[in-house]
This record gives C-alpha cells, sequence and structure tokens, in this order.
C-alpha cells in the first residue's frame, strides 16, 4: 500500500509539472488581444506570417532564453521594428546594455507602444506591446537609466533591426 501511495504522488506530481512548466514558461499576459488594433489578423494569417518563435512571443506573450537574441550586441545607428506588423519601435539611440539578456531601452518612439498590467507569477509588472498590432514585446520596469529611469526589457526576437 505504502508503494503504490508513493507512486501515485510521484505520478500526480510529474503531471503538475509537466502541466506547469509551459505555463511559467510564458512571460505573463496574453498579447493585448482583447482591444482594437489598426492592423488585425486571423491566428492563420499571423501564424504563416511569423516563425513559431515569433508567434510564441508575439500572440502568446512568451519569453525568449536570455542572451539568445542577435539584437542583443546590434550597435549600429538605425530604428528596432515590430517582427509581426514593420510598426518603427525604438530607435538605437535608446538601447543600452542593461546586463539582464535581452534588448532594453529606456524609452520608446512616440506612439509606438501601448501598456497593460501584467499580473502572473504573482507579481504585478508592466507588459509592453506594439501598439500598431497588438504583439506582446516584453516589460517595463523602474531601474532604468536617465532621463526615464525605464528599462524596456524586449524580447529580441519580437523586433527586426532596420539600419540607418
Amino acid at each position: 500500500m505504502h508503494q503504490t501511495s508513493t507512486t501515485r504522488r510521484r505520478l500526480l506530481a510529474g503531471a503538475s509539472v509537466s502541466i506547469a512548466v509551459p505555463l511559467l514558461a510564458a512571460c505573463g499576459s496574453s498579447p493585448a488581444e482583447a482591444k482594437s488594433f489598426p492592423i488585425q489578423r486571423s491566428e492563420a494569417e499571423w501564424r504563416k506570417r511569423l516563425t513559431k518563435d515569433e508567434f510564441w512571443i508575439l500572440r502568446e506573450a512568451g519569453t525568449e532564453r536570455r542572451f539568445t537574441s542577435p539584437l542583443l550586441h546590434e550597435k549600429r545607428k538605425g530604428t528596432f521594428i515590430c517582427a509581426g506588423c514593420a510598426n518603427e519601435l525604438y530607435s538605437s539611440t535608446t538601447k543600452y546594455d542593461s546586463r539582464t539578456g535581452w534588448p532594453s531601452f529606456w524609452k520608446a518612439l512616440p506612439g509606438a507602444v501601448g501598456t497593460s498590467t501584467d499580473t502572473t507569477f504573482g507579481m504585478r509588472r508592466t507588459e509592453v506591446h506594439c501598439a500598431d498590432c497588438g504583439g506582446h514585446l516584453g516589460h517595463i520596469f523602474g531601474d532604468g537609466p536617465p532621463p526615464t529611469g525605464k528599462r524596456h526589457c524586449i524580447n529580441g526576437l519580437a523586433m527586426d533591426f532596420r539600419p540607418a
């Protein structure tokens, strides 16, 4: 009886972990799909337009692994644009090395992004999304450099780079 009980507990624990891990892997809230955005596409259209990883981040609020984005080391002058709709999001002049493992900016271009409250993982965070298509970009934190004191912590796969 004791061995059956232990096996059952392990099975339930394993099942719980297999359910929880994908949920915890997501960065937080879902993209701002409840709002109306100038660019609207069906799920099928987004899947056709985006890579699997881009879809996961932009449309399902995923988070890429730290230090994996080529845009993390992008130092040329230019503009970072939404990988989903090409909306201009960030100027290279506001990019800085936050040492967090994700491209970081202290300010978005005017009207380029929107925010919403993300309460996943038992904490309150500010989610940032593309103002044109609602795609999830990352989060904004209050530990950035002057002049804003903000750190826009952005998934590199959510963006493309357009050199000046």
